[in-house]
């Protein structure tokens, strides 16, 4: 697991996540722990490095 830096697409604020380098291809949906705002991440590792972070809002 590695800490990885965003910010919110809703609040803009920094926002830090586990994401799990074992795994090529995610999608995690997790609420900011800022705004509460649901957030759909998708991280893609190559060679257990981050090489592409996806961070989208969820339309409600």
């Amino acid at each position: 697991m590695e800490e990885h830096f965003f910010q919110c697409p809703y609040c803009w604020e920094e926002i830090s996540m586990l994401l799990d380098s074992s795994v090529h291809s995610q999608t995690y949906i997790e609420d900011c722990e800022i705004c509460c705002n649901p957030i759909q991440i998708k991280p893609v590792f190559n060679n257990n490095k981050l090489a592409s972070l996806t961070i989208e809002n969820i339309e409600q």
